[in-house]
């Protein structure tokens, strides 16, 4: 049995480790916004007057942003996933060590 000192140090390590990885997502998010940021201009049609007295569709602006988004996420996916999964694992395993070691109780105070 370790003590409690040792049990908090390695239940700390472990949630820094959760955080970490958290901190990876929420850096993904973040660089996928800012890419939509930058392509934001060049997804808005070229002319702003009307032709021929056809308005633009402002739906066709939703459209591209939807697919270009999708794009930029599908190009990122299987780290968000690689990522997600291991944050799981990573929060199961600290909710063990607190079920196993008792440390709930601890961790509040």
């Amino acid at each position: 049995m370790i003590s409690v000192a040792e049990a908090r140090a390695r239940l700390f390590r472990m949630e820094e480790a959760c955080r970490q990885i958290q901190r990876q997502l929420d850096q993904i998010d973040r660089q996928i916004t800012r890419r939509m940021t930058v392509l934001i201009p060049r997804l808005q049609p070229k002319r702003t007057c009307y032709r021929r007295g056809n308005p633009t569709d402002p739906k066709a602006f939703l459209e591209r942003y939807r697919s270009a988004l999708a794009a930029l996420s599908a190009e990122r996916q299987p780290e968000i996933d690689t990522l997600s999964r291991k944050f799981a694992r990573q929060d199961h395993a600290i909710a063990a060590f607190r079920a196993r070691h008792g440390l709930d109780l601890l961790c509040a105070a």
